[in-house]
């Protein structure tokens, strides 16, 4: 996640439906798409789809991108997030991530101190959410833990977390939407967080047992943590609701660095996997060769 710029069981589940007839229709319409749902972000394509974001998205669609995400989303007015909204739904592209605690997600001890007030903080910005995804027409939001407390034994700052996912947990389960947790690398973007590795999202998914409280698993970040990314999707898999990409090192589109992504791709689609995959990550090339290249990278990695 952060460039500082699903339900029932778990991630198969967790889209049964990705896009209204009407979207359904304009998609049989649409040129080829990428056999999983990839979502750029705003930016990714300026130089070729023109600098409003509508256009981008349109622009997007027409090369067989089917999702689009935005961390800032909550941050937009109100009008830009419904008409962001209405184009997503006219051109059958489902709305990924945004940030959903940008409150509780950075230089604060939130998750791991157990303070009321950052679990009032949390509970207001989950409301807030709540009304941007349904302009949005939205069903996952990323969530960051917040920072580590060196001074207090870890498995009591996880009984802290774990209590206040409960709580958000309480205000997105009648809605029927997803906060998913990202767990970040500590070696090169996110050093002091409380949460950096699979296990330890899936040991708090597990402990909070909520349909509202999933994980995101971001390629980027996990081949930094730990690795071993196909194992521990499989080992994760009941709890991830979203995966996010990025290639190591620098942070650009797959084929740049050392992550075999196409058969990470396999991997995910062979399994079944429906849901949103965010590009979360640069472009390798500056300008419209840039985005060219960006394209055809996950026309290659997709060759599967």
């Amino acid at each position: 996640m952060d460039r500082r710029a699903l339900l029932g069981a778990g991630v198969a589940a967790g889209v049964a439906s990705l896009a209204t007839p009407s979207a359904r229709a304009q998609e049989k319409s649409a040129p080829a798409s990428f056999p999983l749902h990839f979502a750029p972000h705003e930016g990714m394509f300026k130089s070729l789809g023109g600098d409003d974001v509508v256009k981008q998205l349109e622009f997007a669609r027409e090369q067989g991108f089917t999702a689009f995400e935005d961390n800032g989303m909550a941050g937009r007015p109100v009008e830009e997030q419904e008409r962001i909204g209405k184009a997503l739904e006219r051109l059958g592209v489902t709305m990924g991530v945004f940030v959903a605690n940008f409150g509780t997600a950075f230089g604060k001890r939130s998750f791991s101190s157990g303070a009321p007030e950052h679990l009032e903080s949390f509970l207001a910005d989950l409301k807030k959410a709540v009304e941007v995804a349904k302009r949005v027409r939205a069903r996952w939001m990323t969530i960051v833990l917040g920072e580590r407390d060196p001074g207090l034994e870890l498995d009591f700052q996880h009984a802290h977390a774990i209590e206040m996912l409960k709580r958000g947990a309480g205000v997105f389960e009648p809605h029927q939407l997803v906060m998913v947790m990202e767990p970040l690398n500590p070696w090169t973007d996110h050093a002091g967080l409380l949460l950096a590795k699979i296990p330890q999202a899936y040991m708090l998914c597990k402990a909070v047992g909520s349909p509202a409280v999933k994980t995101l698993f971001d390629i980027y970040h996990q081949q930094i943590s730990e690795g071993n990314l196909i194992p521990n999707i499989d080992r994760a898999w009941d709890e991830i609701a979203y995966f996010q990409i990025g290639d190591n090192p620098g942070r650009n589109e797959p084929g740049t660095g050392e992550v075999n992504y196409r058969n990470v791709f396999r991997h995910i689609h062979g399994r079944g996997y429906t849901g949103v995959l965010g590009m979360e990550h640069g472009n390798s090339i500056a300008g419209a060769e840039g985005e060219r290249a960006v394209i055809e990278a996950y026309r290659a990695a997709s060759a599967f």
